[in-house]
Parts: structure tokens; sequence; C-alpha cells
């Protein structure tokens, strides 16, 4: 006896649909993949992939590899740290669950405030990062300081809001619990809803920084120093070698950040 999927024919329908969807899409984004066949361009790529080896391996180009992948590590260190200034006291007020007024039914004032705030983290995480790091590149020059101000910024943003998420999805029970026996909002987050909700407030963070040292690399082709920046040059100067050195440091550090968060997040469970 065959058997047969009664939701087939759904699903070849929702293929369908995802495809009549797409197409008008990809053909405003101008998407051509049979371009890279074409011989011309298969004759430049093999021309410009063919400098990538041998890569360079001078010490003196390595110490200075070894600088930036150092500054782009800071890069991202410094501007998670600006973040989490701005993340955790924009989460405390957005978080209604650690609001007395909200659990005697009278918001008030509070909930205007909560309302704010929430549009503010809206704001922050609205414009990327590399907008940010283009604003702040015309205001306090190139340099690493425009990548740390623009990851401190859009991920603040980011941060607060999955904080309030995280802190809003918690068991109220002994956040209500402290803020009927009169402990204030400070009070119901340390010792109500933080015990509950630290491993995974501390895993996202430690998932935010990964992305940052990504973010920091890519923060470096408009100038704000680091492998990025580095990269940048070697990439307009046509210099192959160059650029496959600074990509296998790239992917190693990338896989080195990822073993680190997930050693961490490993601990925290």
């Amino acid at each position: 006896m065959t058997l047969r999927d009664p939701a087939l024919a759904r699903r070849w329908a929702l293929l369908l649909a995802a495809l009549v969807l797409a197409w008008p899409l990809l053909v405003l984004a101008e998407f051509k993949p049979w371009t890279l066949l074409d011989e011309r361009s298969l004759r430049f790529t093999g021309r410009y992939l063919a400098q990538f080896f041998p890569p360079r391996v001078e010490a003196a180009f390595l110490a200075e590899l070894a600088r930036e992948t150092w500054r782009t590590v800071a890069i991202a260190t410094s501007g998670m740290t600006l973040a989490l200034a701005i993340a955790v006291p924009t989460a405390l007020l957005a978080t209604a669950r650690l609001s007395a007024s909200t659990l005697e039914g009278r918001p008030g004032p509070a909930r205007w405030l909560r309302r704010a705030v929430r549009a503010l983290l809206v704001a922050l995480r609205s414009i990327p990062e590399l907008v940010w790091a283009l604003v702040f590149v015309r205001v306090v020059g190139l340099g690493p300081t425009a990548g740390v101000l623009a990851i401190a910024i859009a991920y603040g943003g980011m941060l607060g809001k999955v904080y309030a998420e995280i802190l809003e999805s918690a068991d109220p029970a002994p956040t209500q619990a402290l803020l009927r026996g009169g402990a204030g909002r400070l009070q119901a987050l340390l010792f109500g809803a933080l015990p509950g909700c630290l491993p995974e407030l501390l895993s996202y963070t430690v998932y935010r920084w990964e992305c940052a040292v990504r973010s920091s690399v890519v923060l470096g082709f408009v100038g704000a120093g680091g492998l990025g920046q580095l990269l940048d040059s070697a990439s307009k100067m046509f210099a192959g070698s160059e650029v496959s050195t600074i990509l296998l440091v790239f992917i190693a550090l990338v896989m080195a950040s990822d073993a680190f968060s997930r050693w961490l997040r490993g601990r925290l469970d």
C-alpha cells in the first residue's frame, strides 16, 4: 500500500507562492548569478585568485598583521563594554515587569517613559553599525574610535531590546513578591528576575561579542582601523598575497572567538 503525504499539495502550493513572491524581488535586486560564468569574468577572477598564492609571510608584515588583529579584538571588546553601559539601564527602564506601578495597575507616567526608552532603542538599532561608523569617521576622524562608538551605539540598542524581552519573559513570581514587599526596581532585578535569566543574558552577550568581532573587521573598510582597514588597503593595491594572509588570519580570529564563546556558553549552561 502506497502512503500519500496529506500535506504534499499544501507544501507545493507554498513553494509556488514563495517563488512567485521572490521572482519580482530578484528582478528588482538585479540578481544575475550567471554573469559569474561569463568567459571574461572567469578570466579576471582566475587571474586575481592566482595572486593569492603564496600568502605573504614576511616578519614585518606578520608583525603589523598581529598588531591590527589585536586592535580588531580591542575595538570589538571596547564597543561591547560601552554597549552594555547603554543596554543595562535602558533595559531596566523598558521592562514593565520591574515596575511597581504596573503591578498595582496604575502605569501612569512610567508607561510613557517605557515607550520613550523603547523608541530610543529602536532608533539606535535601526541604523547599521556601518552607517554609524561613517558618521563617526566624519566626527572624530579615521581610526579605532569611530569603530568603537559605532559598535557601542548599534549594539547598545540590540542588547537593550533583547535584555528587556528576556526579563519580561522571566518567571514573574519572585519579582512580584519583592515589589509587593516594598523592594525597588533594582532590588527586584537583582534578586527576582536576574537569578533565573542570568545564563540566557550572558549567553546572548557572548554571542553579540562574537558578532562584534566580525563587525569590527567590516568597519575597517570605512576607516575605523583594525584588520578591515588593512584588508581594504591591500585590496586597493591588488596585493593578492597580502589579502590571502589577512583572510586566513581573519578566519582564524573568527574561529577562535566562536570557540571561546561556545566554551563560555557551555560553562554557563
